[in-house]
């Protein structure tokens, strides 16, 4: 594994492109220290803090946020947006491509078409970067967050306008950013600009365990002890393992290539596989789901906040509150919600981007077949009874990993900044860019001969590469 590391250092090209991308995150995190205008920062980090202890929806609203912004919305800069306002453009139109056809002829176009399909991406991202400032500028201004001369008169202007172009700006800025680490560095660009904002909450919650720790065994009161620090490090592990091979599990069905004479000679006959993945719509679902979650919740506490304040003692207000608090996050309506829409979008995200007639059409077109199934409809009917299974397993594990960051901060009594850490969509989006950098770091090392992470040997000229037999 050292040796690994060192050969990156040792290929100019390779690490030239890691130290760009490390640059690049540098500049990154050094917009999280420039504030925006007539936003009263104090105020802020205390009621943000309030939040996310009492996990009303304000908190809620800021830890889902924080996980594409890397907690800029808790301290409002210039980067505040984060990078979501693009990824959300970009899961837009990957929907609409499935179904509008228009895109779906200019997918078929091959690169100029995907470059069409970018510029409209980047219009979309300026669009919801407008309308998503706007809505937390002013979602600043009913928290009572701004500083007095700027709520009204010609400060309001000022507030909203310069408010707006920084968020605008940032984002799209990073945007450009994502697109030079794809250029110049390594890695895809958005992904890690993303898994940087998530990583940056790492030292918070090592904080939060080390003032929290109790030597003894069982801990003090809002304090965890030795074998409470053991089950989290335990669960930690576990987690990141389940992730990891829920991330990279496939499901290989066999395929046989037809074989075919030319002259005296017999080409084909190879047989190789179909790789489905087990997790076909990576953390789509979470992502899904969370939003999805986030407003009738928040709404909900909402109502029962304004029900009260009206008459407390009415049928009104005891029917919103007991909605609001079976809907707060750990409550078991709550999580039995969740899993049923993380299965929902699960097999609707697989449907989405995978089609079995096409499948199988392709294979047919290829000269290839599934043994034993007639090339056509039988085979594209197999491939969906397949992907439909192997989908509930996918989901279900999604499910699983998304609800335990949930039960651990509500049983536990663990901060949900700490508990995310043990699952849902942050872990999930670090695994997953940790092993696709990982993959091209390996596969930067082998073209030089180079031994990488996942392969050893040596020799004079540099360490070989050993075959499947050894």
């Amino acid at each position: 594994m050292l040796e690994a590391f060192l050969n990156i250092f040792r290929i100019k090209d390779l690490r030239n492109k890691v130290f760009f991308t490390l640059g690049v995150l540098v500049i990154y995190r050094i917009g999280f220290w420039i504030p925006l205008i007539g936003v009263d920062q104090t105020e802020l980090a205390k009621a943000a803090e309030r939040a996310a202890v009492d996990q009303t929806g304000f908190g809620r609203l800021l830890e889902y946020a924080s996980i594409f912004s890397g907690g800029s919305l808790q301290q409002s800069t210039i980067f505040g947006l984060g990078i979501m306002p693009y990824i959300t453009a970009s899961i837009i139109f990957q929907l609409l491509q499935a179904v509008v056809p228009a895109l779906q002829e200019l997918k078929k176009e091959g690169m100029s078409g995907q470059v069409k399909i970018m510029e409209w991406t980047r219009y979309a991202t300026v669009g919801l970067c407008l309308l998503q400032g706007l809505m937390w500028l002013g979602f600043l201004r009913t928290q009572n967050l701004v500083h007095p001369q700027f709520q009204v008169g010609g400060g309001l202007v000022i507030f909203y306008v310069s408010g707006i172009a920084a968020l605008t700006a940032g984002s799209l800025f990073l945007m450009w950013l994502g697109e030079q680490i794809d250029k110049y560095g390594i890695g895809n660009g958005v992904s890690i600009i993303l898994t940087a904002g998530i990583l940056s909450r790492v030292p918070s919650a090592f904080t939060w365990v080390v003032k929290n720790f109790d030597p003894s065994i069982q801990g003090g009161e809002s304090k965890i002890g030795v074998v409470g620090l053991i089950v989290l490090a335990a669960g930690f592990l576990f987690v990141v393992a389940g992730a990891i091979v829920i991330t990279v599990a496939q499901r290989r069905i066999p395929i046989q290539q037809a074989k075919h004479t030319r002259g005296r000679k017999v080409y084909g006959g190879q047989r190789h596989y179909l790789p489905l993945r087990i997790n076909h719509a990576g953390v789509m679902p979470i992502i899904f789901s969370s939003t999805l979650m986030m407003f009738p919740a928040s709404g909900a506490a909402w109502l029962a906040t304004r029900a009260a304040q009206v008459d407390a003692s009415s049928w009104w207000s005891s029917t919103t509150s007991f909605i609001a608090q079976n809907l707060q996050i750990g409550a078991y309506p709550y999580i039995l919600v969740e899993i049923v829409l993380i299965y929902v979008f699960s097999y609707f995200w697989t449907t989405v981007q995978l089609s079995p007639s096409d499948m199988a059409k392709q294979l047919r077109e290829h000269g290839s077949f599934i043994p034993g199934l007639r090339p056509g409809p039988r085979t594209a009917e197999y491939l969906e009874t397949v992907i439909s299974r192997i989908t509930y397993v996918g989901a279900g594990a999604l499910a699983l990993i998304a609800i335990i960051p949930t039960i651990v901060s509500q049983q536990l009594g663990i901060p949900f900044f700490v508990a995310q850490f043990l699952g849902g969509t942050g872990l999930l989006i670090v695994v997953s860019v940790a092993l696709d950098l990982v993959q091209r770091i390996e596969a930067n090392l082998l073209m030089r001969n180079y031994s990488g992470f996942l392969s050893s040997g040596s020799g004079d000229s540099g360490p070989r590469i050993r075959s499947a037999r050894g």
